[in-house]
């Protein structure tokens, strides 16, 4: 069973808009399927009540790799703010997918060429809507 994810009602419609546009263009990507089904079984809750250590949009999370233990603090944005060299991660990339209304303490994982990563969300550094703004 997999855990309960929380959006606040914002994220969730922005995001089932930003899939809409996704599946329309040309290319969809992989990750839209998943982000849908995410989105399925997400838990909405108005952004002034959203717990403190949820992933949302626009929140910097530090992950730490189960396997090696090397951490990274990376911030989930929309595709059109993602920068790889500023660790600005789109929603639409697998981590981004995979860490959207998780809580500290959970265990996520995804697949890569490779295999599959697993981290652990160790903290959210920053959220915007703990520090009070509803509108990012």
């Amino acid at each position: 069973m997999e855990n309960v994810i929380y959006l606040t009602e914002q994220d969730y419609k922005r995001l089932v808009d930003l899939v809409q546009q996704q599946r329309q263009g040309a290319g969809a990507h992989a990750n839209i399927a998943k982000l849908g089904e995410e989105l399925k079984r997400a838990k909405r809750v108005a952004s002034e009540e959203i717990p403190a250590e949820v992933v949302t949009m626009n929140s910097s999370v530090l992950l730490r790799d189960l396997k090696s233990g090397n951490a990274m603090e990376i911030t989930l944005v929309y595709p059109k703010d993602a920068d790889v060299s500023a660790r600005k991660i789109s929603i639409l990339a697998p981590v981004g997918t995979a860490i959207i209304g998780c809580k500290e303490g959970d265990k996520v994982e995804w697949p890569v060429p490779s295999g599959t990563i697993n981290y652990k969300i160790e903290k959210v550094t920053f959220q915007p809507e703990a520090s009070g703004n509803f509108s990012l």
